[in-house]
């Protein structure tokens, strides 16, 4: 006798999904959290991930991107919240410069939907933005602003109500594999399930063997918030979600979808931690002057005073690529982990693929360069 089919072990972006899509499968599901979904420390705070269609690198993502977008829409139709708000996206950067190109490499094989916008174009069009003189921007329509908040309890919500289980304030300590199961233990507790996903984030690595801790690092995500000048030239009807990358700078953001604060980050700068418990929330001096710096540039609408911020903990790996997969043929472990900044938008994908492929169902091909496996070689 076991506890369940499955256990989805941190209920984050894809691990709530995770359970969500499950859920739909199998009347026998559990979900584990270590303290409540979509708690304060978790790599989902921040109020909004960007969600976009057009992007730089592999073009298997592309499939998963198309499908995604359908279980958002699909998510909020079943839960009744508004969780991904559709307001377009622009990725602006130098014309010949590593980005730009490379996007529009990537939306060529893909065939997206997209725009190019020259810089005459973008001041009529989105005057917000103060662009260099060899800057374009590609825009995209279907592109919006995920509220992970919302969309992390809907899922779990959503879950529960198909019947699935939820322990929360229920850290896992260990998880281990035998002939009959997967034993999950947290604490004096201790619970058997025919397969186990692991999607607790930072939190992952003691959770996985030697060579996937070895191919994994937790890093520290800052995020920061100004305001606006004039507010309404800042909102989603007006404000496209964002990604520029201009010579030496780079930010990314959303509008003011809370009516008050701008999100404008600077791009890429994750940093080591050595837990996901201890991440630093406050920002050091430099991240401070290179935010206002690059604020004071690309936005004159904004006063460039960071009036928020905050920090959280994900989990990198080191080619960038996710775990989302059995730790080897035949095993009932399955990571979806390991998604490196980049998980949100395809959450709803992500955990469609995790969900089916543990309770043995097929899903997406070309996914290898997203096996596990491939670090075994290394």
């Amino acid at each position: 006798m076991t506890d369940g089919k499955l256990a989805v072990i941190g209920l984050g972006s894809i691990g709530s999904m995770a359970l969500w899509q499950a859920s739909r499968l199998s009347d026998s599901v559990v979900g584990f959290e270590a303290q409540s979904p979509a708690h304060a420390r978790s790599a989902v705070g921040g109020d909004t991930r960007l969600f976009r269609m057009l992007y730089r690198g592999i073009p298997d993502y592309y499939p998963i991107l198309e499908r995604s977008r359908s279980l958002w829409a699909e998510l909020e139709a079943e839960t009744g919240q508004d969780i991904l708000t559709r307001c377009g996206g622009l990725s602006i950067g130098t014309a010949g410069g590593p980005y730009i190109p490379s996007l529009l490499e990537t939306t060529r094989i893909n065939g997206a939907d997209h725009e190019i916008l020259s810089r005459e174009e973008m001041a009529v069009r989105y005057p917000q933005h103060n662009l260099r003189p060899d800057d374009i921007a590609v825009y995209d329509p279907h592109a919006g602003a995920l509220r992970t908040d919302r969309a992390v309890t809907a899922a779990v919500a959503a879950a529960q109500a198909n019947g699935a289980t939820v322990h929360t304030n229920t850290p896992i300590d260990s998880i281990e594999e035998t002939d009959d199961g997967v034993v999950v233990t947290s604490g004096e507790k201790s619970w058997t399930f025919e397969n186990v996903i692991v999607s607790s984030g930072g939190w992952s690595r003691g959770l996985m063997p030697g060579y996937l801790t070895a191919a994994t690092q937790t890093k520290r995500i800052f995020l920061t918030w100004f305001v606006a000048k004039d507010a309404a030239q800042f909102s989603p009807e007006r404000f496209p979600v964002f990604i520029r990358i201009s010579g030496d700078r780079s930010m990314y953001g959303a509008p003011a979808v809370d009516g008050v604060t701008v999100k404008a980050t600077l791009d890429g700068r994750g940093t080591p931690t050595p837990q996901a418990d201890s991440v630093p929330r406050e920002l050091i001096p430099a991240e401070i002057t290179e935010t206002t710096e690059t604020v004071t540039e690309f936005f004159p609408g904004l006063f460039p005073n960071i009036v928020r911020s905050d920090a959280f903990p994900d989990l990198f790996t080191t080619d960038g690529h996710p775990l989302l997969g059995r730790l080897k043929e035949g095993s009932r472990i399955y990571c979806a982990t390991g998604f490196s900044g980049a998980g949100f938008k395809n959450a709803t994908g992500f955990g469609e693929i995790a969900a089916h492929e543990a309770l043995g169902k097929q899903t997406f091909g070309g996914l290898d360069f997203v096996r596990p496996q491939r670090f075994r070689t290394r």
